[in-house]
């Protein structure tokens, strides 16, 4: 084997990370970290699990996957995060968001870490670079930052007319900055006047569409979040019912009745962590 291994992410990135001295266990177990409820897209999960039984390890048989789920409160993550450390997992597979990506690189600085992850990693410091990471933290990314320009062209091919747009985003996720400041450039690029829309529980969904409907915003955009995918039945059906057309980064979206969407394929995502982590517990580098 090359001293060096590179794991390919979604995007065409690359990452590796040097081998953890870990003791021999009988079953290992991997933890799996999310910020999302534990019936909030169990499509992802269900990739995941499909991901490592392709490389060899099936739940239950021959490796144990202990899940811990946050439940949409941030707040949780580092308690939850330092519990599996506690248990002296394998691997984590750290999912649903950046925080909960920094909760697991707080919690162990020699338990290899393979994240999902929307934006980009050098940015948010999960890794040095995408070549060489280094530490124990890599994974696969989105880079839908990179995209969301894109869709958000495409929206403006739908409404050419329109002078404002909005944008629904989750304050309680650590990317949001990001994700507006981002959005925002896009759409002055068109030409357009951004209006954000904030909401982390499905309340404040609903307020934000109210406000929607006062504004008389043109057209409606929403990036990649995993509260609000896991809302996306609330958002598409709000969506039709005040016809305004959305554009969004998740196609699950589109799945449940949604206009349009432009992203990558998060349940590969998944199922792609799962083969990395495989790939650990073969004691790949």
């Amino acid at each position: 084997m090359r001293r060096r291994d590179f794991l390919c992410a979604l995007g065409g990135t690359v990452a590796a990370w040097p081998v953890a001295a870990r003791a021999q266990q009988a079953l290992p177990v991997v933890g799996f970290l999310t910020s999302l409820g534990r019936n909030d897209r169990p499509n992802l999960a269900n990739a995941f699990r499909g991901g490592l039984s392709e490389a060899g390890y099936v739940d239950g048989r021959n490796v144990t996957i202990e899940y811990r789920f946050a439940e949409n409160r941030h707040d949780r993550l580092q308690a939850l995060a330092a519990d599996l450390v506690g248990r002296n997992v394998a691997v984590i597979a750290a999912t649903g968001g950046g925080g909960t990506v920094l909760a697991a690189k707080a919690s162990t600085t020699t338990i290899p870490i393979v994240f999902t992850f929307g934006g980009d990693p050098v940015q948010m410091g999960f890794v040095a670079s995408l070549n060489r990471p280094g530490g124990n933290v890599t994974g696969i990314s989105f880079f839908g930052t990179l995209v969301s320009g894109k869709g958000l062209g495409l929206l403006h091919e739908l409404v050419p007319n329109a002078t404002a747009i909005a944008l629904l985003a989750n304050p309680k996720n650590v990317e949001s900055t990001r994700i507006i400041s981002d959005t925002r450039e896009a759409a002055r690029t068109l030409g357009w006047q951004l209006l954000v829309l904030n909401a982390s529980t499905p309340s404040e969904i609903d307020t934000a569409f109210t406000a929607l409907r006062q504004q008389r915003t043109g057209a409606l955009f929403i990036g990649g979040d995993p509260f609000l995918t896991s809302r996306r039945q609330q958002i598409v059906a709000l969506a039709a019912r005040d016809t305004i057309p959305v554009m969004y980064v998740n196609r699950e979206f589109v799945a449940e009745g949604g206009l349009m969407s432009y992203g990558n394929d998060t349940t590969d995502a998944y199922r792609r962590a799962g083969l990395h982590v495989g790939r650990i517990l073969k004691g790949e580098k």
